[in-house]
C-alpha cells in the first residue's frame, strides 16, 4: 500500500478474497472491532521474543501496529485498522509481511 494513498474500509467481499491468500489468518469479532488474527507457535520463550520482536520492527517500518498476545510458545498476532473502523489493505498487506519472516514458516497456525 502506497502512504499516499488514503486507508479505506474494505468491504465484505475484499476481506474474504483477500483472507483467503494468508494461510491460517482469520476473522474474530464483528463490525467495528472485526480484526484478523493468526497464532504463530514457537519451541520457547526465546524463540517467541524473536518473533515478537521482528513483528514489531516491521511494525514501526510501516506504521501499522498489531495487537501481540504474546505466551510461552506462541504469540497471536491481531491486526485492524482503528481509524477506518474495520480492516484495511494496511491490515493484510502487514500480515503477509509477517508470514515472510525468517522461521516463521516452522510455525503452525
Amino acid at each position: 500500500m502506497s502512504l499516499m494513498q488514503p486507508k479505506r474500509a474494505l468491504t465484505a467481499t475484499e476481506v474474504v478474497t483477500r483472507l483467503a491468500k494468508l494461510e491460517g489468518w482469520h476473522l474474530d469479532g464483528d463490525g467495528a472491532a472485526v480484526v484478523i488474527q493468526k497464532t504463530f507457535r514457537f519451541a520457547d520463550f526465546a524463540r517467541t521474543m524473536l518473533f515478537v520482536n521482528a513483528v514489531a520492527w516491521l511494525a514501526q517500518t510501516r506504521d501499522h501496529h498489531p495487537e501481540l498476545i504474546v505466551h510461552f510458545g506462541n504469540c497471536v498476532v491481531r491486526y485492524c485498522t482503528h481509524d477506518v473502523a474495520g480492516l484495511s489493505q494496511a491490515d493484510f498487506d502487514c500480515a503477509a509481511a509477517v508470514d515472510a519472516l525468517p522461521g516463521v514458516a516452522r510455525t503452525t497456525p
